[in-house]
Formats: C-alpha cells, sequence, structure tokens
C-alpha cells in the first residue's frame, strides 16, 4: 500500500518519469465534466507508457520507507475470493439475487436480473448479468482475463462497455436487436435534453412511455405525453427533452441499414459534445 501527499508523488515523476507526468497533465488540462465523472483527454493519456509505479517510482525514489504491518487483507479480485467470503448454505454454495439450486456444491451463483438455476454443479462459478452470462470452474477464476483479451480481439463492445450507457442527460440500454432494427429504453432526466441530431441510415419512432417529451422535429416543436407516439424519418433534424419534474421514458424503435452509435451528426449539444 502506498501512502504519500499528492505534491510528493508528482515530484517523483518529474525525476524518474517525466513522459508519464507529461501526458497525463496534459489529459487533465483537457478534461470535461460529465455527470459526476471528469473525463481525461483520451489522446494525451493514451500517451502515457503502460508501466506500474511499482517499477516507474518505487524502484527509483529515495524518499520512502517501508512500514511493515500484520494484519488480514484481501483485495477481492476474483469470483474466487467472493465465494470464500460469501455466506453459505449447508451445500457451502453462495447464491446472490434471483437463484434456484439443486444438487449443487461450493459453488458461487449471482443474478442480477433472469432466474438462474444450478443443478449438480461442483465447484462452480455461475454469474448472470444483463450484458452477459459468464460460468466457469472455481478454479479458473484467474483466467477470465483471458475470455476478455479474445472479446477485445474479436472487437465486441462486451469487452469495454456495458449495456446500459449513461450520458449527461440521463441513460439508454438496449432491449432487442435485429437485422435492420434496434429497440432501446432511453430515460432523459428532468430538465435534460439530448443533442439536436440526425442520422443518415436510420429512423427512428419514439413511444412516451412514462412523463412528457418535447420533441424537435426539423422546424417543428411536438409535446408527447405518455402513450403518444411520433415518427422521425431518416435525415430529419431532432431532438429530445424532457420539460417535465419527473424522468421521461421512451422507447425507441430504430429502423435502417446501419445502426452505429457512430452515425449521428451533432448541431447543437448543451454538453458540449459537438
Amino acid at each position: 500500500m502506498f501512502v504519500f501527499q499528492a505534491g510528493v508523488l508528482i515530484e517523483e515523476f518529474a525525476r524518474h518519469a517525466p513522459e508519464i507526468l507529461e501526458a497525463v497533465s496534459a489529459a487533465v488540462r483537457e478534461r470535461r465534466s460529465d455527470l459526476d465523472f471528469i473525463r481525461l483527454e483520451a489522446q494525451s493519456f493514451a500517451r502515457a507508457p503502460a508501466i506500474s509505479l511499482d517499477y516507474a517510482i518505487a524502484e527509483k525514489t529515495d524518499r520512502a520507507a517501508v512500514v511493515p504491518a500484520d494484519f488480514d487483507w484481501s483485495d477481492v479480485g476474483s469470483w474466487g475470493t467472493l465465494w470464500e467470503l460469501g455466506e453459505k448454505d449447508a451445500d457451502g454454495n453462495v447464491a446472490v439475487g434471483d437463484v434456484v439450486l439443486a444438487a449443487a456444491r461450493n459453488c458461487y451463483v449471482r443474478s442480477d436480473e433472469k432466474l438462474t438455476a444450478v443443478v449438480g454443479l461442483e465447484n462452480a462459478v455461475v454469474v448472470v448479468t444483463e450484458d452477459a452470462v459468464l460460468a466457469l470452474d472455481r478454479r479458473h477464476t484467474q483466467d477470465v482475463k483471458t475470455i476478455v483479451d479474445k472479446l477485445r480481439a474479436q472487437g465486441r463492445l462486451e469487452a469495454v462497455t456495458h449495456n446500459r450507457i449513461f450520458r449527461p442527460w440521463g441513460f439508454y440500454e438496449s432491449l432487442i436487436q435485429g437485422d435492420r432494427f434496434q429497440v432501446k429504453r432511453i430515460v432523459v432526466a428532468p430538465g435534460a435534453k439530448l443533442s439536436l441530431q440526425k442520422h443518415f441510415h436510420r429512423a427512428e419512432h419514439w413511444v412516451v412511455v412514462t412523463g412528457t417529451a418535447l420533441v424537435t422535429r426539423d422546424d417543428e416543436q411536438i409535446l408527447l405525453r405518455e402513450n403518444e407516439s411520433i415518427y422521425l424519418p431518416l435525415g430529419v433534424v431532432h431532438r429530445l427533452e424532457n420539460p417535465g419534474r419527473i424522468p421521461l421514458t421512451v422507447i425507441e424503435v430504430q429502423s435502417g441499414a446501419y445502426l452505429g452509435e457512430d452515425d449521428i451528426v451533432r448541431f447543437e449539444d448543451t454538453y458540449g459534445r459537438n
């Protein structure tokens, strides 16, 4: 465990790893705020060498002291550790969420959403989230990184992002994906609004299920209430806004030849994403 004053650490980076300090300082200078997050400028940060604090500073500094300590510690760094720390049933299983077990022993089973049934397994880890399902032998919990590497190599978005994507105005999540269509749930915070935008490859149909929506469609402004809908043809300039006091929930049906998130042209944005 490292304990230090921020100023001292910055001085040591200037002495021993100036290329890291330069890249990170530039990323901090060009940072932007998003909800409660501070997002560093990505290109500058990417110039920082990939090296740990141990190698970059700890092995070189003459301003450090080591204090030995004797206490229990776990960084809870694997699913196996969660099984070790969890409350077990009579068969040694740890179950979290909507889980049903039969003839299972020494398993860790977690479900964040769906009913998950495990029968006849021993020493297994089963994790069910909205994004994906993971199943493995508890002896191989440290090998999850190999799956992440394979997902990255395949260009799978699951390696870097969740299904629920947060934005300054709220969040959206994909409900159904098919050939040339996608269904999303969009939740807009009270008083917030999306950018004024258009798409080249898709049309959209919005259905308001809770709250009130103020929709800009080219030169029109239309107020929609619950159970009302609007169609946005391909190429139309549009914006979604929540003028009310409760969250606005919209079901969006996209249709078109390309449904990627990069098919967007922003004309005006409250959050500086033009």
